[in-house]
């Protein structure tokens, strides 16, 4: 039996060999620190046999294959100290994640100080250092031993396999469990773990089934890495927009109103009126859109016309019941079929296409409880949403200019650099979902992956998210915690023109059908500034924050000038404030710096006599006395411009 390692060595044996005997053979060092194999492509068990010919790869502790297997180890260890310190839970699944593991138990809500002894329990495991052992069964004895540990759960999981399956389980020193694999040979080589939280989970992700405590955790091969990974986690912490902008005032939420139903504050309010306002002018000024206003409902008929009864229905609000109201209204999830009606209230020539409609859209979905969170996944929200009806020869071109006004306004935010691209495919195994003939959805991909490449955009292809009636392009951004949110789509329909009878005459007098284009310049703004709170960490750029000038007059005697100051700053358009109260400067500004202001303007007799303000700034520090117009002049070109000053960079032109 010929053996081809990855440096292309060949090992030969008379006889089959497990990979950690492989492993063993090769060095003593290498078996220390082996996790698993790679065996023909595959990745295996360090107890897998080979038996003949192959290419094999030993996965170690410094691979990233090599720390899933280190997290999915723990995640065992963790179950078994449940298991130990709370006999009645029952175990579920516990699988290695992005960042770490989680394992599933039906039993009482965990608190931090049972995560901490659950941890202190798993200390003890680990030293015990038991020989992870793999055996398999049938599915009938797999079942049987199931039963008699009483663990529902793990029998339904095997129940669900096929007939015939052998079933693999993991025995470490007692505590069995129900996995396929791989793990480490022992848990003595766990070396860093923490358990992070723990949270409610449905079992299986269904709200209509059990709900289950999740317990998040995560380990590294070293300290020093976990180390520097909860630092990040505290980072995240504090960034988290949840947090961090209700103590900045930004937004709250109240049971009586409803989960995913936010309150804007005036500040919050003040920061998406911006957001909207600079929206709504580039598209029309700039870009050539028409804006529209459409209702926030519709009857039934509507959604049926589009699809979306049949496609979306469950995520819909609606109003009525179709066997005893004569008339069965919900509230829009979207905007497209009312633009559709405007676009039909006049009849259109081929002359009069691209024809670009926008509209600030406040929509409603009906998400699940157990889905929402903060201001990134709610059940009422408002994009900046517009569709694009064109001639099929203006389509590749028109994608391309919502790409760009995509792009611009990702670079204006400053989070240009922070997105991902993903072309959203249908599933073509299931195609019972959508709508249009498998050709035209095979068609219109190539051509957006075509457009795509021709911008030198790199983007990944996901199977199976695109919308019912299109392919879209996703662009995705990263929250503080790792998951990725969806901020802008644009979709390709070549679908729906014919379901609404939507036409345009053509050169030869003929009705000819148009194509459309879905999409979203900013997208939804409660996720914008969700996104914007934790890339800035409330350090907004200024011509976004809500107060971006705060007058502060050092006693009572300067507070008439300090009015004036003010005054002068909002005549130029300008958000200002004046701190009139009656406290010590120093602690004045101590609060500016607490609400993350952009500018602090301090006045006393000095400043009055000279008609001068001392300036203070988030960006160097004291900027020192100058002319009130000059600073007006100098804040006034950084909020048209929208400049992104950053504090690192000035802070080391000034050292």
């Amino acid at each position: 039996m010929r053996i081809t390692l990855k440096d292309g060595s060949v090992k030969e044996y008379s006889e089959a060999k497990s990979v950690y005997e492989i492993a063993k053979d090769i060095s003593e060092g290498l078996a220390r620190v082996a996790c698993a194999g790679e065996l023909n492509g595959e990745i295996v068990d360090l107890r897998t046999e080979v038996c003949e010919d192959a290419h094999l790869n030993i996965i170690t502790n410094g691979d990233p294959e090599g720390l899933k297997v280190i997290r999915h180890t723990t995640a065992h260890v963790l179950a078994e100290a449940v298991k130990r310190l709370f006999p009645n839970a029952k175990v579920t699944i516990g699988p290695a994640i992005a960042d770490g593991f989680y394992y599933d138990f039906d039993a009482e809500p965990f608190s931090r100080e049972d995560l901490d002894k659950i941890e202190a329990e798993m200390k003890k495991i680990i030293k015990e250092g038991h020989e992870i052992k793999r055996f398999t069964l049938p599915k009938d004895e797999a079942i049987q031993l199931m039963k008699e540990k009483n663990e529902p759960f793990k029998v339904e999981l095997i129940e669900d396999l096929p007939e015939g399956s052998v079933i693999s389980f993991y025995d470490q020193g007692g505590f069995v469990d129900l996995c396929a694999g791989p793990h480490l040979m022992s848990a003595k080589g766990i070396k860093a773990y923490k358990l992070i939280s723990s949270s409610m989970a449905y079992w299986r992700g269904d709200s209509n089934k059990a709900r289950l405590q999740r317990i998040y955790g995560t380990a590294f091969y070293k300290k020093e890495e976990l180390k520097a990974h909860l630092e990040k986690l505290e980072d995240a912490k504090r960034r988290d927009h949840n947090k961090l902008g209700r103590e900045m005032g930004l937004f709250t939420t109240v049971d009586v109103i409803g989960q995913g139903l936010p309150l804007f504050t005036p500040k919050g309010t003040k920061m998406i009126q911006k957001l909207q306002r600079w929206i709504e002018d580039i598209e029309e000024k700039e870009w050539g859109y028409v804006r529209t206003r459409t209702p926030l409902m519709a009857k039934s008929d509507l959604y049926k016309i589009s699809g979306h009864w049949d496609h979306y229905k469950e995520g819909m609000f609606v109003l009525g019941d179709e066997e005893t109201d004569k008339e069965v209204f919900a509230l829009r999830p979207m905007t497209c079929p009312f633009q559709y009606y405007v676009y039909k209230n006049e009849q259109h020539s081929y002359r009069d296409l691209p024809y670009r409609m926008g509209e600030t859209s406040t929509l409603f979905r009906n998400e699940d409880s157990g889905e929402m969170h903060g201001l990134t996944r709610v059940r009422q929200f408002t994009i900046s949403e517009g569709h694009l009806i064109v001639r099929p020869d203006q389509m590749a071109e028109e994608f391309k200019g919502c790409l760009a006004l995509a792009k611009h306004c990702l670079k204006t935010l400053g989070v240009e650099e922070d997105v991902t691209y993903h072309l959203s495919k249908w599933d073509p195994d299931n195609q019972e979902k959508y709508i249009g003939e498998p050709k035209v959805w095979e068609e219109t991909q190539q051509r957006m992956r075509d457009i795509l490449k021709e911008l030198d955009i790199t983007f990944v292809e996901d199977v199976g998210e695109a919308a019912f009636y299109g392919p879209k392009v996703d662009i995705n951004a990263r929250n503080v915690y790792g998951k990725d949110d969806t901020m802008i789509t644009i979709q390709w329909d070549a679908v729906l023109a014919e379901q609404f009878d939507m036409y345009y005459i053509d050169a030869n007098g003929d009705k000819v059908r148009p194509y459309i284009i879905h999409r979203t310049s900013l997208g939804c703004y409660e996720r914008t500034l969700a996104w914007l709170i934790e890339k800035y960490a409330g350090k907004f750029p200024t011509w976004l924050c809500a107060e971006q000038v705060r007058v502060l007059p050092i006693s009572e005697k300067y507070e008439a000038y300090a009015e004036k100051v003010r005054k002068e700053l909002v005549k130029n358009g300008i958000d200002a404030t004046a701190d009139n109260r009656s406290e010590k400067i120093g602690f004045k500004i101590r609060e500016a710096r607490l609400d993350k202001l952009p500018y602090m303007l301090v006045v006393g007799q000095k400043e009055e006599e000279d008609k001068t303000v001392s300036v203070r700034s988030r960006f160097a520090g004291d900027e020192g006395s100058m002319p009130l117009n000059e600073f007006i002049s100098a804040v006034k070109k950084e909020i048209d411009t929208k400049e992104i000053r950053k504090e690192e960079e000035i802070q080391e032109k000034k050292s």
